[in-house]
């Protein structure tokens, strides 16, 4: 009977211990490794492989072979690389695979990515520097007007919790496929409202990130129906019903925040599918919103849409211009697919006389514009 007991505990021991190694284990690769002269190398272990491949928004998206060394290792060093904020994924005889040497990594729709960050310029307002955070709070509120309790994440400035002042809102809406985390994933909203805010350069401002999908509570696997595979094929997103339940949102917040619940401290802006949501919200509640800003935004309804909310483009532009807001700021990138409608959009304000801002970028419908555009945008805010 010891000596059954004593082998018992010995496995036991062996299995604690492995699953210890598991648990604790530091990577036994460094991948990717950013040297000193911003160059960066990939490194994978896949004795087997035939071909292993990289590919990210460092080479435009197109694939890189990786070699195998002496060692046995596979290894990729890219060329110099510009301050940025990048994501990559490995192919290993055609099939994605994340880096297991990274545990950073973003979601994109139903996309997993690894990601590093090259420092300097405008990327430094991407990282988590030493300077005064704020504080994201994912919270649930009732929407009457959709049927539903959802949720929103909530940016509070440095010192809000410790403080008695009223701040001004920005409603920052995510593109077709995201949801409520997007933009504090993808687009390092909290790192860069933090450190423009240290630095001067933007106002301390509470920042709403919505669920864009009317559809939806939550973000995928943050809601009772479980975890179900995310999608970007969701009813509800660009035919009337987010834009209508929008001051929902903003009651809530009026309400549970110390706010300035009026138009000059309240700004609206969207990327793509939130750029399309924040003209429409915009125009219809002309007097909710001073600063409205398009980010690479789709700009008119599919024909088959018989919502009220996007009727009558012309007299509810005219009411929100005759309001003159403080800043209409439209940016989009010179090879974005929706570059045309943009340029449309924009002679037709030409035409009225309603004055905006243009903001133009290189490359198209990316992460990358869109974090440059934030970063642009917030200044302007609140002066």
């Amino acid at each position: 009977m010891r000596k059954a007991f004593v082998a018992a505990t010995l496995v036991l021991a062996g299995l604690t211990a492995g699953a210890q190694q598991a648990l604790w284990g530091v990577p036994q690769l460094i991948s990717p490794e950013l040297n000193p002269d911003t160059t960066v190398t990939f490194r994978l272990i896949a004795p087997g492989a035939r071909t292993v491949q990289v590919a990210g928004d460092f080479n435009s998206s197109s694939q890189a072979n990786l070699k195998r060394n002496a060692d046995g290792v596979w290894e990729y060093t890219t060329q110099k690389l510009a301050p940025e904020l990048y994501s990559y994924s490995f192919f290993v005889d055609s099939l994605r695979i994340n880096d297991p040497s990274n545990v950073y990594a973003v979601r994109d729709v139903a996309t997993v990515s690894n990601i590093f960050l090259i420092p300097g310029g405008r990327a430094d307002l991407y990282a988590v520097n030493d300077v005064p955070h704020g504080t994201v709070s994912r919270v649930w509120y009732d929407s009457p007007t959709l049927g539903m309790k959802r949720r929103m994440s909530v940016y509070t400035p440095p010192g809000y919790e410790n403080s008695t002042e009223r701040y001004p809102v920005f409603y920052l809406l995510h593109g077709m496929g995201g949801d409520e985390e997007a933009w504090l994933t993808l687009g390092r909203a909290s790192q860069i409202l933090d450190n423009l805010i240290a630095s001067g350069q933007a106002k301390p401002m509470i920042v709403v990130m919505t669920n864009g999908n009317a559809s939806q509570e939550a973000a995928p696997g943050e809601t009772h129906y479980g975890l179900k595979p995310p999608t970007i094929a969701l009813p509800r997103t660009m035919e009337g019903s987010f834009e209508t339940a929008f001051p929902d949102v903003v009651k809530f917040i009026d309400s549970t925040y110390r706010t300035h619940p009026d138009k000059a401290h309240r700004a609206i802006a969207g990327l793509s599918m939130g750029g399309f949501h924040a003209l429409h919200i915009s125009k219809e509640y002309p007097e909710l919103f001073d600063y409205v800003g398009l980010f690479s935004a789709a700009i008119k309804p599919r024909e088959d849409t018989g919502s009220p909310i996007y009727t009558d483009l012309d007299g509810k532009l005219r009411r929100q211009f005759e309001l003159e807001p403080r800043l209409y700021w439209i940016a989009i990138g010179d090879k974005d697919f929706l570059y045309e409608a943009n340029r449309d959009y924009r002679k037709m304000l030409d035409a009225k006389g309603y004055p905006y801002t243009y903001y133009e970028t290189s490359d198209g419908h990316i992460w990358k514009n869109w974090r440059i555009y934030l970063s642009e945008f917030v200044p302007q805010l609140f002066k």
